[in-house]
């Protein structure tokens, strides 16, 4: 079993985390391999995706026990255990809830949705392992990460939702560990589209995520 507190730390190396949604589930698969090829290890298939419990079964098989693989859009405790029984060892929420505590209770990490300071002092009392502010746009952008550092300095945020290359490596210097990207990265790689294009999205988001320094 990982253990928990690798994560933060493989976080603040990585800096990045790639959300993968798709309607089509061997182009997802496809997704996943090509972001771990181009340097983006964290990855999370999103369960609202097709077929996304398989698309987790394939990406484990091909990419070894010692890869991270998140499990996104997870909401109950049932959610909790076919991802992870599916392989995921990172379990991603919109909100705290079931499937944060269900995933706690199987000692799996957490990347728990967060909006206000309410339910970041909820999650940290929770032991959610990192915070992911979402949808942080709708919250106003890096200015908003900028006020929740304010009373927590020491919080690993991952803000999530609408982030482009410009507004990741904003985060990144105001403080967040890592962004989670979803479509500006993505795009419609996993629907089907061109790959070549994710690759070419994919160095952009590394070279952000390289060149801004680690937050506190």
């Amino acid at each position: 079993m990982f253990d928990v507190l690798d994560f933060p730390a493989a976080l603040r190396a990585e800096r990045l985390v790639a959300i993968v949604r798709g309607s089509d589930p061997d182009a997802s698969f496809r997704t996943v391999m090509t972001l771990a090829e181009a340097g983006v290890p964290l990855v999370e298939v999103s369960l609202s995706g097709a077929d996304a419990l398989d698309v987790l079964r394939r990406a484990r098989a091909e990419l070894g026990p010692a890869a991270w693989l998140g499990a996104g859009t997870v909401l109950t405790a049932q959610d909790a255990r076919l991802a992870a029984e599916a392989g995921a060892n990172l379990i991603v929420t919109p909100g705290l809830g079931a499937g944060s505590e269900e995933a706690a209770r199987l000692g799996l990490p957490v990347l728990g949705g967060v909006l206000t300071p309410t339910d970041v002092i909820a999650a940290e009392a929770a032991g959610v392992t990192a915070l992911k502010i979402f949808p942080a746009s709708a919250m106003g952008g890096p200015a908003y990460l900028k006020a929740l550092r304010g009373p927590f300095p020491r919080t690993p945020f991952v803000p999530v939702g609408g982030v482009d290359a410009a507004a990741a490596e904003a985060y990144l210097k105001l403080g967040a560990v890592a962004v989670g990207v979803g479509s500006p990265l993505v795009g419609d790689a996993a629907d089907g589209g061109d790959l070549a294009g994710l690759r070419a999205r994919a160095a952009e988001f590394v070279k952000v995520a390289a060149g801004t320094e680690a937050g506190r």
